[in-house]
């Protein structure tokens, strides 16, 4: 690592490989295109509405925090906890596994380097495991 490059999530370093909002709006739109098309995410895209505009948005701004930069989901939308904002959706295996194939296939799509599609992958997958466990609890205790 040379002086002038910070590792992956530290301060708003991934912010930056993502490159910042207009970098994560592009992901978040190709994620949602490629949700909408792949035969294998159609129960994921089942969970989501019609129009996916604002799910993409949300999204972008989630990251955007998530990733170092400004916490522009807290400030439009207020705080969330991503486990306890999904609880109420039929996630399982499947769901799970096709969110993160569409998110590390539109970072491919988007030349994003492979340490950083690797880095991104390997930290969305903790969010995606505990959003995967909140609803396995629910659908257990309903």
């Amino acid at each position: 690592m040379t002086a002038d490059k910070r590792e992956y999530g530290d301060g708003d370093a991934t912010y930056q490989a993502a490159g910042q909002l207009p970098g994560l709006t592009q992901l978040c739109d190709r994620f949602y295109q490629i949700m909408d098309t792949l035969p294998e995410a159609a129960s994921l895209r089942a969970m989501h509405p019609a129009d996916l505009t604002e799910s993409s948005r949300k999204l972008a701004f989630f990251l955007s925090g998530w990733t170092g930069g400004p916490k522009l989901y807290r400030e439009h939308y207020g705080p969330i906890s991503i486990p306890q904002a999904h609880a109420h959706l039929p996630a399982d295996l499947h769901s799970t596994r096709a969110w993160l194939t569409c998110m590390d296939q539109a970072l491919q799509q988007l030349d994003y380097p492979n340490d950083f599609r690797e880095y991104l992958i390997r930290e969305l997958s903790r969010p995606a495991q505990r959003v995967l466990q909140v609803c396995q609890h629910r659908m257990a205790n309903s």
